[in-house]
């Protein structure tokens, strides 16, 4: 016995109907097509359907058996044709992200939230979990998008500029390095230096200023929260370095000092990496228009 969608449709329509003539119309069909679509589904099923000697035709035991199993089914076929419409048309889809940079969190959240309003029926999820393998698991489809300041050349895989900004010296205000203009590497020397709990190779500051200049600073701490980082800067118990729109609101703390890191402009690109095939859907290219320009605003 084959089983077709066109005949859970086809009981369900005579049901609603009420005749094979009215269920004809309705399915765009003769009535003769019709009645011999039903003696072919009896013939499998080997039962009748319908009691014809009823006006109106009306399910048999086994025709009701069928009946349930159409308006459980059919709705399901429906919602799944719709979604595979608004997949095609891009008003529907995933953005499941990665992110490789923990400040990243005070930029990134103000960008989702303008981009859930444009996008409601886009699945958004934040998988911070996937920092260290974020690039493999972009390749293998587990997440959409990867918050990146490390571009790399992979295969299939676009690194999609977003906005460059400056890492900067944090520290309290009766901080003996308060006193200079600018911050350079050996400064750190007899510092505790306060980061987050991840590897050097993604800190900017070593990055860019400790590890080429071999200097290693007095002691390290580390802190998975950006206030908790900033509170421990305030009350003296080490410094830091973070992205400039970390520390919009604290440059204008009387607690703190803010300084730039030398002896020339250090400047890094964050990027947004995407697998190149989807880099042209509607909705990535908004999120990517909305993390080009948000973020700038906290800079300023």
């Amino acid at each position: 016995m084959y089983i077709e969608l066109r005949h859970l449709r086809t009981i369900r329509a005579i049901h609603q109907a009420g005749g094979l003539a009215r269920a004809a119309d309705l399915m765009n069909m003769t009535q003769s097509a019709l009645s011999h679509q039903v003696a072919g589904l009896e013939d499998q099923v080997g039962m009748e359907l319908f009691v014809r000697r009823s006006k109106p035709m009306t399910l048999s035991a086994a025709g009701l058996r069928m009946l349930r199993t159409a308006d459980r089914i059919l709705p399901e076929i429906i919602a799944l044709e719709e979604e595979f419409r608004a997949l095609r048309s891009g008003k529907s889809g995933r953005l499941h992200i990665a992110i490789e940079c923990h400040a990243c969190f005070d930029w990134l959240f103000p960008v989702l939230e303008l981009f859930r309003h444009a996008w409601p029926e886009i699945d958004v999820d934040i998988r911070a979990g996937l920092a260290f393998e974020a690039l493999p698991a972009l390749n293998r489809e587990e997440v959409d998008l990867v918050i990146s300041s490390d571009p790399a050349p992979l295969p299939g895989i676009t690194f999609n500029p977003l906005f460059d900004y400056h890492p900067v010296f944090v520290a309290s205000a009766q901080n003996p390095l308060a006193a200079k203009s600018v911050i350079e590497a050996q400064d750190f020397r007899d510092q505790t230096l306060i980061t987050y709990p991840v590897s050097r190779d993604k800190l900017d500051v070593f990055t860019e200023l400790l590890t080429p200049a071999k200097i290693e600073p007095r002691a390290m701490r580390s802190v998975e929260l950006t206030a908790v980082i900033l509170m421990l800067v305030g009350s003296g118990r080490g410094v830091s370095v973070l992205p400039d729109w970390v520390l919009r609101d604290v440059k204008s703390n009387a607690d703190y000092v803010t300084r730039p890191l030398g002896p020339g402009t250090i400047t890094k690109r964050l990027y947004a990496a995407t697998r190149t095939e989807d880099a042209s859907k509607p909705y990535i290219g908004h999120f990517l228009k909305l993390g080009r320009s948000e973020p700038v605003k906290l800079q300023r």
